[in-house]
């Protein structure tokens, strides 16, 4: 399919998600806030990355106060999103790469690069990689980068926006391509929503799914 013609498709999909879901409203963080809790994600559910993250500001008030405690402290306070010891450890490399070259623990440098460079920058720090650079950029900076998570790579595979054997950074390149700048915010957002919500990875709710015409799920092989 040519790149104009999956453009299209990706609008009509769009639009449908928005009238399943709506117009999600646009919300702005931090940058390292994301960048941080993005990573406290990895491999683990939402509820405990979020359980992790909020015990980590109670217990630290500044990103300098993580980034020179003892590293077993910081394991302690995101124990509840899993992996605490590599993550602890990460995000400190982060932080203290981020205080070496830049005086501060800080991403608000973003602002002043374009998306490609942000996104560089952000994959040459220990433990991100398309996914939670992207979310950075997208969540942290306004910048129209779209995040492939598991969510967003089942849906778009049932889709057929992307191939069965396209993993997840082949997924980035391929959205990328393939979204309109306006439209990735809204399509992120409801495509996640659409995975939790309907197309789950057993026994989706097909029936009534708006999607349903562009869909080339095979729902007979679907595992039980």
């Amino acid at each position: 399919m040519r790149n104009e013609d999956a453009r299209e498709r990706v609008r009509r999909i769009a639009a449908l998600l928005e009238e399943m879901y709506g117009v999600p409203p646009v919300r702005r963080e931090e940058p390292l806030d994301v960048l941080i809790s993005t990573v406290l994600s990895q491999n683990t559910s939402d509820v405990n990355s979020v359980r992790a993250f909020r015990r980590l500001r109670e217990r630290f008030p500044t990103w300098d106060d993580v980034r020179t405690a003892d590293v077993r402290k910081v394991a302690d306070a995101i124990r509840s999103g899993g992996l605490a010891d590599i993550k602890a450890a990460r995000i400190q490399r982060i932080l203290n790469r981020l205080h070496r070259e830049r005086g501060s623990a800080s991403l608000d440098f973003l602002a002043h690069l374009d998306a490609r460079a942000a996104r560089e920058y952000l994959m040459s720090l220990d433990g991100v990689g398309p996914k939670t650079a992207a979310c950075t950029l997208l969540f942290g900076c306004g910048m129209p980068v779209f995040p492939v998570d598991t969510h967003v790579l089942r849906v778009a595979r049932r889709l057929g926006l992307i191939s069965g054997r396209c993993g997840a950074e082949g997924a980035h390149e391929v959205m990328a391509s393939v979204v309109p700048s306006e439209l990735v915010y809204s399509l992120h957002v409801n495509t996640i929503a659409h995975g939790r919500r309907r197309c789950r990875p057993r026994k989706p709710r097909c029936d009534g799914c708006l999607l349903a015409p562009e869909c080339t799920l095979e729902k007979e092989n679907l595992p039980e």
